[in-house]
């Protein structure tokens, strides 16, 4: 999801500023103030919502208490800064959020052009389109001269051009800068079609007055890898954050849970006792600037990836979604993680 406008007005601004941001060591800056800044979306149902109360549920919300659970031990370090699809570059650049979990896309221009530096990809994702029912439309490719409901800021926007032009299809864009504003107009009937990634397509469509009447087309016209971003700069804080994602690829490998992870801790086998910091000669956590036993206190606090995904995303949940790409790497997924040693 990126802006053409937004990546010329501070591409440039962004390799000065945003890289002096990150070299003041934003581990430090974090652990003084007593709390990770993240910065997360406005609200998806899934990923991240707040409730009445204020309280942030979702798929990245837990990678934002994963990270503080490898910081400071505790989770609960963390606040969330609700960021759009435009104000969230400005929001990771200026250092208002220490990092982004925002179902963003890695891409080229974003790595260099933006200043931002991408290494895990937490949910693999492709761009698709939905539909009302009643439309009778069974392919993307039936489109041609629909309204499509689009959010502005976003690689959504130059995907959906890129697919219309390659396909000979004529399309009215209906472009709005926030996600509620696009919900709206899409169920007000301004626009025959919504298109996003296909991961918030499931997660709109719950918000529906009738969720029923809406279908999902099987057309995936993009690939779109979403994971944290941090500024470059701060290769430790970079590092911190990429391996709080591969420790909990990891942990579900080998199959500690946030239920056995103490028990774990006493296994005879002598990679999940490093693992889990369990051998006092073990170094993988000091030399990340943390504690021997922060593997183990992401796992305690929010469990490993795959617990995380089928809680607030899979399969026994509203949005019904498959592991497919994201399952491990050892069952078909391309989830995969490093060796931790």
């Amino acid at each position: 999801m990126n802006n053409k406008l937004l990546s010329a007005a501070l591409g440039a601004a962004v390799l000065g500023f945003g890289a002096s941001a990150a070299s003041a060591a934003t581990l430090d800056d974090v652990k003084a103030k007593g709390f990770v800044q993240c910065g997360v979306n406005t609200g998806l149902a899934g990923f991240a919502s707040p409730d009445a109360s204020g309280n942030w549920t979702g798929f990245d919300v837990d990678y934002c208490k994963a990270i503080a659970a490898a910081v400071f031990g505790d989770a609960t370090k963390v606040k969330y800064t609700p960021t759009t699809a435009q104000s969230r570059f400005t929001a990771l650049q200026s250092g208002e959020v220490d990092v982004l979990v925002r179902n963003t896309t890695w891409t080229i221009s974003r790595d260099t052009a933006l200043g931002f530096n991408f290494r895990t990809v937490n949910y693999y994702d492709g761009q698709g389109f939905m539909v009302p029912k009643n439309l009778n439309v069974k392919s993307a490719l039936e489109l041609s001269g629909a309204a499509v409901c689009v959010q502005s800021g976003t690689t959504t926007e130059l995907n959906l051009a890129d697919y219309f032009k390659a396909n000979n299809l004529q399309y009215n864009p209906v472009v709005f800068e926030k996600l509620e504003e696009v919900n709206a107009a899409y169920q007000a009937g301004r626009c025959d079609v919504y298109t996003t990634d296909q991961s918030g397509l499931y997660s709109i469509r719950l918000t529906l007055s009738n969720p029923d009447e809406h279908i999902v087309l099987p057309e995936i016209i993009s690939k779109e890898p979403l994971g944290p971003a941090v500024r470059q700069g701060d290769d430790k804080w970079f590092d911190i954050v990429s391996w709080t994602q591969y420790a909990m690829v990891q942990a579900e490998e080998f199959g500690v849970t946030q239920a056995n992870v103490d028990e774990m801790k006493t296994s005879t086998n002598p990679d999940i006792k490093r693992f889990l910091g369990a051998e006092a000669d073990s170094k993988i956590g000091t030399d990340l600037g943390l504690t021997n036993d922060w593997a183990y206190n992401i796992v305690k606090a929010v469990g490993n990836y795959g617990e995380v995904f089928e809680r607030n995303i899979g399969v026994n949940t509203p949005l019904k979604i498959e592991r497919g790409l994201n399952a491990l790497w050892s069952k078909g997924g391309l989830q995969y993680a490093p060796p931790i040693r």
